[in-house]
């Protein structure tokens, strides 16, 4: 049985739904208007049990997941949402010992999220550009006990980045596409590409730029959930959904000297599609 530790992450929870991200940290205590909640109490016990404030007040008190990580740490920025990291997780390949460089550290939330995935062995190198979000990034990793796998810099990305063969690239910055070459020469060969950005026309200049670089398997995906009500006798959508929140821009590093291949082959489908097939270039390749 997994007990509360000093310093750990607990997710509480009221009797309304309410959801509060605190830290057991002894001789402390939780106050609101609902009472005070000292953590001694939690410390020793294990998750997944009632605590109750001086005033009667009742909580469930549960471990955080990373989604709630996510959603409820302290931040000064936006945040990419946990049905978007979930998919940049996934698609960028992580897991122990892949190494991903993520430009725009904002509070750490994503940065979290991908160290999670790639300890013990992996690392995350992340670039930020404002100081006091870098501050608010390196407290909220600490807490959780994730810096050592973590390298924080605090610098603009357009002077390029430290790391040379790194797996993945994610950009997460205004103007993504002015940073595609950088990405590029940093990722090792068959490298993974991810970008999120606002609106149509910042992606449209990703892809471009992808485009014009070495660059193949170039997709677009918007990540949307409907959650449902779960109720057995009234099945239902729920009345809120989590729509748009940015698209997704996933891409695959290729070696340069089967750039033209793969520009032919593209040629190829895209010529069949409109049955325009005579008079097409030769496949070509090493």
């Amino acid at each position: 049985m997994s007990l509360i530790q000093p310093h750990d992450p607990i997710l509480l929870i009221s009797e309304e739904g309410k959801r509060y991200l605190v830290f057991a940290e002894p001789d402390s205590a939780w106050y609101t208007n609902r009472g005070r909640l000292p953590y001694d109490d939690l410390i020793g016990r294990p998750y997944g049990r009632i605590a109750e404030t001086h005033l009667g007040q009742k909580f469930l008190v549960l471990r955080p997941t990373t989604s709630d990580l996510i959603q409820h740490l302290k931040r000064t920025t936006q945040i990419v949402y946990p049905k978007d990291a979930a998919r940049l997780v996934m698609e960028l390949d992580l897991m122990s010992g892949k190494r991903i460089i993520e430009a725009g550290t904002g509070s750490g939330g994503l940065t979290m999220a991908f160290a999670r995935a790639v300890l013990p062995e992996g690392r995350v190198y992340s670039y930020e550009l404002r100081e006091e979000h870098q501050r608010m990034a390196r407290r909220n990793l600490d807490r959780l006990g994730l810096l050592p796998y973590v390298d924080l810099k605090l610098r603009d990305i357009a002077e390029g980045f430290d790391e040379t063969d790194v797996d993945a690239v994610f950009l997460d910055a205004r103007e993504a596409a002015r940073f595609v070459p950088m990405a590029e020469a940093a990722l090792t060969e068959s490298g993974l590409f991810a970008a999120l950005q606002p609106t149509v026309n910042q992606v449209s200049e990703v892809v471009r730029a992808l485009e014009e670089g070495n660059f193949v398997e170039i997709r677009v995906e918007e990540v949307l959930i409907r959650p449902w009500k779960p109720v057995p006798e009234r099945m239902r959508p729920a009345d809120r959904m989590i729509a748009h929140t940015g698209f997704l821009i996933f891409a695959r590093k290729l070696d340069a000297s089967f750039r033209t291949f793969w520009l032919d082959k593209r040629a190829r489908r895209r010529a069949m599609e409109f049955g325009k097939l005579k008079n097409m270039p030769p496949v070509s390749g090493r």
